[in-house]
């Protein structure tokens, strides 16, 4: 059996005898039979496509349907003084990520048909170093992150690629989005839409041919996790939906998405390579993969993604990019992905092991594993012909498939080196994008206390405020130098040597900060981090309302324990939690803010609470307080945040987002969860193979406090109103045919089987608005499968009614929805049994109940 090089360091190749690793360096091809010559030779069946189906089928019988457990790790022999010996070799960790070869061609599955026969026209005319040369990126003259060169004869003027999921970094003249922790508070679909499109409407003006997002991992199972704020939330369905949307609206203009990072990248600490050690490694079984963090990528592959991007880390102690299990088995064949797979930067980590295991595209560059090395390899056998072709026909088969070829601006055009030196000005921004940006930064705050009436606000008379989060920052310039740019890193409310420091991996540096003292935050920081053209901070809105109600205003941003002036009708506090790419938040609150809140709580009995929240903060320290009257999980809104905030604060909006997490009482509820795998100072065994196991399956978030019974201080999907709303008239209706069956049956399309998406059963409800004040409310539908979490997210709808009236939600079931994973079978399987449904305003308020049987 063919097995993978799982987890070969820089310049390993695969030992065609065992898998293990060879020690050639990338250059160091010998001219002998590859390993596909040797086994074609020995097996003449496998020269034909059938033959090598057959043997894939019986591989994967063999291995038992893949990730069938969680990942054992060997146990270590002890030394002779009864010490364990550190592990020293990577061989120790060989196949416990399952071999799958070869890796699977585009087949122009659905709407790909027709962009699949031009790519053939076109690279069927190619060199073989030209298919070679899209296999890498290469320096640009521009501000692209990455740059697939032109192939200027075949008249293939190249691509850019540039981040990210909230707008374009590092650049001028564009706009900042919410973040996708914002979108995901808003809950709502539509308008998740809409934001996609605007922005697929400015990557495409400034000549980007790919968007590096939307970010779908993280899934957010460390909840301190540095990257959460990039993703929707920490529901697999909830993400899925979101990111169907994103994709759908910003390849709408013609724009890739490259959905990443593929996958089960859940912490920053120790997500690179240090020689000599190893970057983390995700242990996980495959029932929680596919129930839980594959879960959104299949809804990404069923949207059409043309690009994915693999990750960082080790997944079963095999790197994401060079991983056959989880990029061919998972995502080529099983989910029918037909774009194209390519590294983060510099995630890759060997040559011909990366090929073979389904890696398309390497960027910033292919360093000494591909280019000509990669030529070399296919000249001598080491990796056959078709793999190098199907890795150029997949990347240009996307760029038919968005019609790229077609009017679409010169690659990079808007994206100048340095904004600093004269260039072009390419304006991306367009008018038709102020609604979603004032809409989606109001939509994604959370009201979560509201006592006594204190909001909306009614023209105070005297208004003080308080907190470093209420103004910007006291700079937002570029200074030039490329990475050691700290508006290019979204570092401005921090120290920029802090986020340096993560992203050269000083792994001794200790000043990691859980707040940006430097200003309100309206993204995290590092390379999901956006421009922005105009920043409304919350102080600058609130002192032009002010101005306009004749309100007289005190502020005070410096102290932590500022003087409060007695006659206040209210007082604004305003924190924030920041989170950044390359490292973990320390906390999951702090001191300073929490001292703030209490000071000032202690001298006004109208205190309002305001956090720009990159994650889940907690708040017990103050939030039963009496004097603290409201709070509000801003989140990070994007330019828009001050104006957004103030049209709530004085009941021109009404808040209608819901959080996507839990919030805990303590950091001990979440369990191991809190904060990232680490190395043990007793336990050196993986000192230079760090270990993340995760043993707790799909049980993360609300799943897992549902599990233990523990009581959140507010639950997943919680957030309030200015009116009441109730829920009544619950109806659930199931399909009794053959499409009960208890596995799908029908032909792979993007996304898996056909008939995972058949409808198996609808369920409606009636939401009232009761208050006298209109606006949305999220209803949200629960299930509970035979043998599964007490309740899982399966619907949502966000209806907005009119005061005193109502309004008829409706969610469909599919089959995906309704099944679990057979680890033996390999499929989804329809379990025979009861099935609970709930219908209701977030996790732990459901009004209405429901069952239904199935039978197959």
């Amino acid at each position: 059996m063919l097995k993978t090089d799982t987890s070969a360091g820089a310049g390993t190749e695969i030992r065609p005898e065992d898998g293990t690793a060879g020690g050639h360096k990338p250059d160091d091809f010998e001219q002998k039979p590859s390993v596909f010559q040797r086994f074609r030779d020995r097996f003449p069946f496998l020269k034909t496509r059938r033959g090598i189906a057959v043997v894939v089928i019986v591989i994967l019988a063999i291995i038992g349907g893949g990730l069938a457990g969680l990942a054992a790790l060997p146990s270590r022999k002890k030394s002779g003084s009864g010490d364990v010996e550190p592990i020293t070799d990577d061989a120790f960790f060989y196949g416990l990520s399952p071999p799958v070869y070869p890796s699977p061609e585009i087949e122009g599955l659905g709407a790909w048909s027709d962009a699949l026969e031009k790519a053939k026209d076109m690279v069927g005319k190619m060199t073989i170093e030209e298919k070679v040369s899209l296999t890498g990126g290469v320096r640009s003259l521009t501000g692209c992150a990455g740059s697939l060169p032109p192939i200027t004869r075949l008249d293939f003027p190249g691509m850019c690629l540039h981040d990210a999921g909230q707008g374009l970094r590092n650049t001028d003249f564009v706009n900042a989005y919410p973040a996708g922790i914002h979108v995901g508070a808003s809950w709502n679909k539509a308008l998740a839409r809409r934001r996609a499109k605007a922005m697929g409407s400015e990557f495409r003006t400034k000549g980007v041919n790919v968007l590096l997002g939307p970010s779908i991992g993280p899934m957010g199972r460390v909840v301190s996790g540095g990257r959460n704020w990039e993703s929707f939330s920490v529901d697999p369905y909830l993400t899925g939906v979101f990111v169907r949307e994103t994709v759908g609206g910003v390849q709408e203009e013609g724009v890739l998405t490259s959905v990443k990072h593929f996958i089960a990248n859940e912490q920053e600490t120790y997500r690179l390579q240090k020689l000599p050690r190893e970057a983390v490694s995700s242990n996980i079984d495959d029932k929680t993969m596919h129930e839980f963090y594959l879960w959104p990528f299949q809804d990404a592959v069923l949207a059409g993604s043309a690009n994915i991007m693999c990750s960082y880390q080790r997944i079963n102690n095999s790197y994401g990019c060079q991983n056959s299990k989880t990029m061919n088995g998972l995502l080529k064949d099983e989910l029918g992905f037909q774009g194209w797979v390519v590294s983060d930067w510099d995630a890759q980590h060997a040559g011909v092991a990366a090929a073979l295991a389904g890696m398309d595209v390497a960027m910033p560059e292919p360093h000494d594993y591909w280019g000509d090395t990669l030529v070399e390899a296919v000249r001598n056998g080491s990796v056959p012909e078709d793999r190098v072709t199907d890795m150029a026909t997949r990347v240009i088969a996307s760029w038919y498939h968005l019609s790229q070829d077609k009017d679409f601006p010169p690659p990079g055009i808007g994206m100048p080196m340095d904004v600093q030196e004269p260039h072009r000005i390419v304006d991306a921004r367009n008018s038709s994008s102020r609604g979603v940006l004032r809409e989606g930064a109001v939509e994604g705050h959370v009201l979560v206390k509201n006592s006594n009436g204190a909001l909306p606000l009614r023209e105070p008379r005297l208004l003080s405020v308080f907190g470093y989060s209420a103004t910007s920052a006291r700079a937002m310039n570029f200074i030039g130098g490329g990475f050691a740019d700290p508006l290019a890193f979204g570092a401005y409310p921090v120290d920029w040597e802090e986020v340096e420091a993560g992203f050269t991996m000083k792994e001794n540096y200790q000043d990691w900060s859980s707040i940006g003292l430097g200003g309100t935050l309206i993204a995290g920081g590092g390379s999901g981090a956006p421009s922005s053209s105009t920043l409304v901070s919350p102080f600058e809105a609130i002192k032009a309302q002010a101005d306009e109600d004749g309100t007289a205003l005190l502020w005070d941003f410096k102290r932590g324990d500022p003087g409060v002036h007695p006659a206040s009708d209210a007082c604004l506090v305003f924190g924030n939690a920041w989170a950044s790419e390359s490292y973990d938040r320390p906390t999951l609150y702090d001191d300073y803010t929490d001292g703030l809140v209490l000071h000032v709580a202690s001298r006004c009995n109208n205190t309002i609470v305001v956090l720009h929240n990159a994650g889940p903060r907690l708040v017990d320290q103050w939030i039963e307080h009496r004097n603290v009257t409201a709070v509000i999980f801003a989140h990070l809104p994007g330019q828009d945040s001050g104006n957004a905030l103030v049209s709530i604060l004085y009941g021109r909006e009404n808040p209608s987002g819901k959080l996507p997490y839990t919030v805990a009482r303590n950091e001990s509820d979440y369990a191991h969860m809190a904060g990232p795998d680490v190395l043990s100072d007793d336990d050196r065994v993986y000192e230079n193979f760090p270990q993340s196991n995760f043993s707790e399956g799909v049980y993360v978030d609300y799943r897992h406090f549902d599990r233990d019974g523990i009581e959140p201080r507010f639950a997943f999907g919680f957030g309030l109103s200015y009116t009441n709303f109730v829920f009544d008239n619950l109806t659930v209706q199931t399909s009794h045919n053959e499409s009960m069956a208890p596995y799908p049956t029908g032909p792979l399309r993007e996304g898996g089987p056909r008939d995972l998406w058949t409808v198996l059963a609808r369920v409606s409800a009636e939401v009232r608005n009761i208050g006298e004040v209109e606006g949305y409310e999220v209803a949200q539908l629960y299930v509970g499968i035979p043998g599964g979490p007490v309740r899982q997210l399966r619907g949502f709808d966000k209806p907005f009614v009119e005061a005193g009236d109502s309004a008829t939600v409706e969610f469909e079931l599919t089959r995906r929805d309704l099944s679990v994973w057979d680890v033996g079978a390999q499929k989804w399987h329809l379990r025979n049994g009861t099935y609970g449904v709930w219908v209701g305003s977030s996790s732990r308020d459901l009004p209405l109940q429901d069952e239904f049987a199935i039978q197959n």
